[in-house]
């Protein structure tokens, strides 16, 4: 017959972890010592020093085995102590010993048993968790665009990367007609499930609202209004830019509210313009009004459209990424693709901060003027 192998005699939790012959070696070893003083001792009886053993092998030793090591452990005392005591005194002191022992044993083993069904419900609901965030995070990618917009003259990309398996940001790009599109970045206070629904609520909002021919201050009053009434009367908001670019007039109308400047390089000369915020973000304040800007664009020129998840990118010092950093890669990046600029802004982020990582929500959304190559009708 095979010997059994070590784990079978361990709880399985300790089995499961990688130790094997330590515990077993410490109990027999300690069951030993014990023994022998018991022996070399008469004037006392040290029949109560197993409970030390014995304590530290219902730790880490099977149930059973652990109540095989009280009769051992009786046993022991009863043909091996020296002592010249009363048969029957013996026995009872013995078996006082015994119930002693059983008794500590099933107080431990009764908790052991305890933690071990709380700790197998923690991880039910922690795996139940996790499957419901997969889940709502799947549902989030959906209100994502899935590919680029085919809009003439215009060349668009976005990116979102969650800090966490659901995110507070957001960013769309919602077709007018063939020649305007409007586009929109938006970014939800707080972190966790209640800024990723306040979120979703706001995707749903604005993809409601959105792509007709309507004022845009109508839209943000509307969007302002129906996140204030969501978000607990202004507890929670959302900081948002939400902007129209017009090919055939070459003008890009934008409003934000609270949002981080949008970045605005100009191809021919090189400057770099703030597009800043014009009202305070939706869903803070009832019935607030928004002024709506507009820009004349050039071919060539670049639009940047970010959350703070990039700018506030900390590395090990605590240094942020932070508005200059974020300006120089857009000035380099002048004679780049969208699609280039858009990933070297965000592994220079990362790069920045390192194996500190992002602690925040990452959206990158970049535009690109490709007048030029219009046919000449729609100039």
């Amino acid at each position: 017959m095979p010997p059994l192998p070590l784990k079978s005699l361990l709880r399985t939790d300790i089995a499961s972890s990688g130790t094997t012959s330590l515990p077993l070696i410490l109990v027999l070893g300690a069951i030993a010592t014990v023994a022998y003083a018991d022996h070399r001792v008469v004037s006392i009886s040290l029949i109560y020093l197993y409970i030390l053993p014995l304590t530290v092998g219902a730790l880490f030793l099977r149930k059973e085995l652990s109540y095989s090591l009280i009769a051992a452990c009786i046993l022991l005392h009863y043909f091996d102590s020296p002592r010249r005591i009363p048969l029957g005194i013996r026995i009872l002191h013995d078996l006082s010993a015994l119930v002693c022992f059983t008794f500590v044993l099933y107080v431990i083993q009764k908790y052991l048993a305890q933690r071990e069904a709380l700790a197998k419900a923690i991880g039910k609901q922690r795996d139940e968790l996790v499957r419901d965030v997969n889940l709502a995070a799947q549902v989030q990618r959906l209100f994502l665009p899935t590919a680029k917009p085919a809009i003439g003259g215009m060349e668009i990309v976005g990116m979102m990367r969650p800090a966490r398996g659901l995110s507070g940001d957001y960013y769309d790009y919602i077709p007018i007609s063939d020649q305007k599109i409007q586009v929109v970045i938006a970014d939800v206070s707080g972190k966790g499930i209640p800024a990723a629904l306040l979120m979703s609520a706001t995707a749903a909002a604005v993809q409601l609202e959105a792509g007709h021919e309507q004022s845009m201050q109508e839209i943000v009053r509307r969007l302002n209004s129906g996140i204030h009434t969501v978000s607990d009367e202004g507890v929670r908001y959302v900081t948002l830019i939400l902007a129209q670019i017009d090919v055939k007039e070459r003008r890009l109308h934008f409003i934000n509210c609270g949002h981080n400047p949008a970045l605005l390089l100009r191809c021919r000369t090189g400057g770099l313009s703030l597009l800043h915020s014009s009202g305070p973000p939706i869903g803070l304040f009832e019935g607030e009004s928004y002024q709506l800007d507009s820009v004349e664009l050039e071919s060539g020129d670049l639009l940047v459209f970010y959350t703070d998840g990039v700018t506030e990118a900390e590395d090990a010092s605590g240094e942020e990424f932070g508005m200059e950093r974020l300006s120089d890669v857009v000035r380099r990046g002048s004679l780049c693709t969208a699609e280039q600029l858009m990933r070297d802004i965000f592994e220079s982020s990362a790069g920045f901060s390192g194996e500190n990582g992002f602690h925040d929500d990452v959206t990158i959304l970049v535009a690109r003027c490709n007048f030029d190559d219009l046919p000449s009708q729609a100039s």
